[in-house]
């Protein structure tokens, strides 16, 4: 372009001829419509009456459930900052344990209230400074409300667990199986030298098994290996017995490169293949030698060597997953041994292993255990998966309680009780920040709203009955979802552990603020039709929702 040109007041042309730029009101919206996507498609499955989604992977895989972290990371999103609220929800399973759905369905409804703001000319630099005003003052809040736990209180923190698994297929069993997350978590607590609590879940392994009811669950003392001896002729039930541990094959080392052999003679062939069972005869004959009763390895056994170790009468098991190694490890105090000439006694651990009375499972408990197994049982393979995940987030969110100390009363009590005091504080905030802290409060009140929608009830109807009961004092008043009737939550046994809450308020307000700076898009590609979504089409809002990646395609095909 000449100069004379620019002079005339002609744009300079620097990006290319295929880059598309959004730009301030319409980036903003763009970004707060994307993040609403997610938010909206995992709502419907908060609190106890919650649906559960099908999600089927491009393989065909089909996995059921209501867990928010796994229904978005199942999720084919392309979008960029569709992808910045599944972080979030990643950040809370990671940091919490559960409460995904709750994040970022406020970080969602934090957006929205933005939108409406961002329509009244309100800055967007003005709303972030609100948000995080309204965030700090909630969490200071949260810590005030919160009840103090003993780490041996066995009622409330089965409650906990309870609380965690409703909603998530294993509310049929809920007290047997807080009963045994309880004793696990118990099993792998330590106290620490300032008097505090660590709980080391590393030390806790969850195994799963078909068939039966999940009634059916327990905890056992050691380990659980879903395998079967490499012989038939191998010793399943051994007291006692010295265990090897092997991350190295018992079969024939093979040359790094492809060879070929060349024999004149039948006793040339003979005596190529004696020296190979010799090689095998010489690996067998380390493992007695070290004293070992059983050895577990992580990688293959040949059936020479397989014959070899039936004959010592020795259990051997083959293809153990390297977790299960680990594991093993801390439960026998064994070390893994990758090299058969350097083991010494020293390597080997002691331990029971017993085979089950369905000839499935050995049940494997160390001399000096450090480590429980909580074996879950269910009729068939979608069970037992969803039954898993909502342990596993129980076992988080009861470690977290333990670890903090403090819990709060669920069924929407804390949202309601918070969305008060952040507006008696939006009085004392001056300027157009006002308007984002009462904002934020608005966003809070989403939770029992949803919880109202998703149980059948009138949303509108419960949120004023919770506001009538929070102003008179009751700061415990929750939303009973099984009757619709408002009460207090913490005695009716709905109990959630503060750190799970607080975390979920920062990480919403954090990924909200953050979608919120961005006020330009640049993208190599055609905003509005790049990825598989259409402008305004099925997942996408008009305005080119379905661009930076299509959450059409990645979303609106899925929900």
């Amino acid at each position: 372009m000449s100069q004379q040109q620019r002079m005339q007041g002609q744009p300079m042309i620097i990006m290319g001829e295929d880059a598309q730029r959004m730009k301030d009101k319409d980036a903003q919206e763009h970004n707060i419509a994307a993040a609403r996507a997610v938010a909206e498609s995992v709502q419907s499955t908060l609190g106890p009456k919650g649906m559960d989604k099908m999600l089927v992977s491009s393989m065909g895989s089909v996995t059921v459930t209501n867990d928010g972290v796994t229904i978005l990371q199942e999720m084919d999103i392309d979008n960029p900052t569709a992808e910045m609220i599944v972080e979030v929800a990643e950040t809370q399973e990671d940091e919490a344990g559960d409460g995904t759905t709750t994040a970022v369905a406020v970080a969602g409804e934090l957006l929205k209230q933005a939108q409406d703001l961002l329509d009244q000319d309100i800055h967007p630099t003005a709303m972030i400074r609100g948000f995080d005003i309204a965030s700090k003052h909630a969490q200071a809040e949260i810590d005030d409300i919160a009840e103090s736990v003993d780490p041996d209180d066995e009622e409330t923190i089965r409650k906990v667990a309870e609380t965690s698994m409703t909603g998530k297929g294993a509310e049929l069993n809920k007290e047997h199986l807080s009963q045994l997350i309880y004793e696990a978590v118990q099993a792998v607590t330590v106290e620490a030298e300032d008097g505090s609590h660590v709980v080391d879940l590393e030390f806790l392994n969850i195994e799963t098994q078909e068939g039966s009811s999940a009634g059916d669950s327990e905890l056992l003392e050691g380990a659980v290996i879903d395998k079967d001896p490499v012989h038939e002729d191998m010793p399943t039930d051994l007291e006692d017995a010295s265990v090897m541990l092997l991350d190295q094959p018992v079969e024939i080392e093979e040359a790094e490169a492809d060879a070929s052999l060349s024999v004149d003679s039948p006793d040339q062939l003979q005596s190529f293949i004696e020296q190979e069972e010799e090689q095998l005869r010489e690996k067998v004959d380390r493992i007695v030698d070290s004293g070992a009763d059983v050895v577990v390895c992580q990688k293959g056994i040949d059936d020479m060597a397989q014959h070899y170790l039936a004959k010592e009468g020795i259990l051997a098991l083959r293809r153990v997953k390297k977790t299960d190694m680990q594991f093993l490890a801390e439960v026998l105090g064994a070390n893994i041994v990758s090299d058969l000439d350097g083991v010494t006694a020293d390597d080997l651990g002691t331990g029971d292993f017993t085979r089950d009375d369905d000839g499935e499972l050995f049940y494997v408990e160390g001399t000096d255990s450090h480590g429980v197994t909580l074996l879950l049982r269910g009729s068939t393979e979608h069970v037992v998966d969803e039954l898993e995940r909502g342990i596993s987030d129980a076992l988080d969110v009861v470690a977290a309680t333990v670890t903090d100390g403090r819990v709060l009363a669920g069924g929407g009590a804390i949202e309601v009780e918070l969305a008060r005091r952040v507006r008696d504080h939006a009085d004392s905030v001056e300027g157009r920040e006002q308007l984002a802290v009462e904002a934020f409060a608005d966003a809070l009140e989403l939770v029992p709203r949803v919880l109202a929608e998703n149980a059948g009830l009138d949303s509108i109807d419960t949120l004023v009955d919770l506001r009538a009961a929070h102003d008179n004092g009751d700061k415990r008043a929750g939303l009973n979802v099984f009757t619709g009737d408002v009460e207090d939550t913490y005695e009716a046994g709905v109990v959630e552990p503060a750190h799970a809450k607080e975390q979920a308020l920062s990480s919403a307000t954090e990924a909200a603020n953050l979608v919120l700076k961005i006020d330009d898009i640049i993208s190599a590609g055609d905003l509005s039709t790049e990825g598989d979504g259409e402008e305004g089409g099925p997942g996408g809002a008009p305005g080119g929702m379905g661009g930076m990646g299509g959450m059409g395609g990645g979303m609106g095909g899925m929900m």
